[in-house]
């Protein structure tokens, strides 16, 4: 018996093999077929997909025999993975005298025939075969030989579609790492400011009321400054902190919200102030659904159909209807609308397209962000139609 020469890249096949993680896998179906249609072309009892380690060879597919592995000193495939660009083809064991004493062929399974098909990877390494097996002399057609050369690429292509999923999972687990990071950051960072930005107004306002008329006009103008700046940030804090609470919001169960409750809620927003006008559209007395959610999307859209409205009278629509999977909402307002060509920026975080809103303050472009996370989390879509000048609709819909 005449051992198979070791390759002197053997090192880098074996790492190469290793990086699929398919050795010592369990059973699968896809691979079994394989095997079952290999040993059908080719008339033969055995099929396996043998891959070949340091050791053995291991089958992830092996129909027609129970052994799942062999030593690799007595492995036929270790043979064949050494030409990587052809078929090993052994017609009949017992008279070749690499095999004939081989206790794979003087005794079970009784290899007498075999070919094997190299499974080559993109790197040009042979991993082992996808091979059949008879108890007695053999040859393939050529017809079975291309049959099997097929199969064995269809065996590569598992193996690298295995491969590729491991990737794209790790690399996703990866990003939700850092974005869970990026978050947690983000609320410690927000909340930590919360307090001394607090403490920064309302120091500004005492100081002001205590010393205002000591100061002169431009004392008074600096100090006006630094109270708005200090509002500013408060502002960006707090978008920061519904940002970051997005996940917490979307772990809540859906409930049994009334039509009339939502229309008495985004009302008492603005309750205290005549020139703005709040309706619903709706046909349904109630839905199910992530009450938290939902009150904060509608919050920030109506609250920036008011900041940045234009017109003396701020009037609002929310429309809600039920299809047979989702509920679809839009919000409907009479103000100054966005240019086509800013509809897909208006959802980016941070991105702000007017310099500051009616109550001359600048938002922080942190809104319609959260509202599109909320949307898309709850497997939702979200969509802005609108002209310059014509107001502005926003389309959503959140599934039943």
């Amino acid at each position: 018996m005449l051992q198979a020469h070791v390759q002197s890249n053997e090192n880098k096949r074996i790492e190469s093999l290793v990086s699929y993680s398919i050795l010592d896998s369990l059973p699968e179906e896809d691979y079994d077929n394989l095997t079952a249609i290999a040993a059908s072309i080719c008339n033969t009892p055995v099929s396996l997909i043998s891959l070949i380690d340091d050791k053995r060879q291991w089958f992830k597919s092996h129909h027609g025999l129970d052994a799942s592995a062999t030593a690799r000193e007595f492995a036929f495939c270790a043979h064949a993975i050494n030409d990587p660009n052809n078929i090993f083809s052994v017609g009949d064991a017992r008279n070749d005298e690499r095999f004939r004493d081989n206790p794979l062929v003087t005794g079970e399974p009784h290899v007498i025939f075999y070919a094997g098909v190299p499974l080559v990877n993109h790197d040009g390494f042979a991993l082992g075969t996808l091979c059949v097996i008879d108890h007695k002399p053999s040859k393939l057609s050529e017809e079975q030989l291309t049959g099997l050369k097929a199969l064995s690429k269809q065996v590569m292509n598992l193996l690298e579609m295995r491969k590729m999923r491991m990737e794209y999972e790790a690399a996703l687990k990866s990003l939700e790492q850092k974005n869970e990071d990026l978050e947690r950051f983000a609320y410690v960072a927000a909340h930590d400011l919360k307090t001394p930005v607090v403490n920064i107004m309302s120091m500004g306002r005492l100081f002001l009321k205590m010393f205002g008329q000591s100061l002169d006009e431009r004392g008074r103008e600096i100090l006006d400054i630094i109270t708005d700046s200090a509002r500013n940030l408060s502002s960006l804090v707090d978008g920061l902190l519904d940002y970051s609470k997005c996940d917490k919001v979307l772990q809540e169960k859906k409930q049994v919200i009334y039509i009339d409750e939502i229309k008495k809620e985004i009302g008492a927003m603005f309750y205290n102030d005549p020139e703005i006008t709040i309706g619903i559209n709706s046909t349904l007395e109630k839905i199910t659904i992530n009450k938290a959610a939902l009150s904060q999307i509608l919050t920030n859209l109506v609250s920036n159909a008011v900041k940045y409205n234009n017109k003396a009278r701020t009037e609002i629509e929310i429309g809600i209807a039920e299809n047979a999977s989702q509920y679809e909402f839009y919000l409907q307002d009479n103000g100054p609308g966005i240019p086509p060509e800013h509809h897909k920026n208006v959802f980016t975080i941070f991105e702000v397209l007017s310099p500051e809103d009616r109550y001359g303050k600048r938002g922080n472009g942190i809104g319609l962000a959260t509202v599109k996370k909320l949307v898309d989390q709850l497997g939702g879509n979200i969509e802005l139609r609108s002209d310059d000048g014509k107001g502005a609709c926003f389309y959503f819909s959140i599934p039943v």
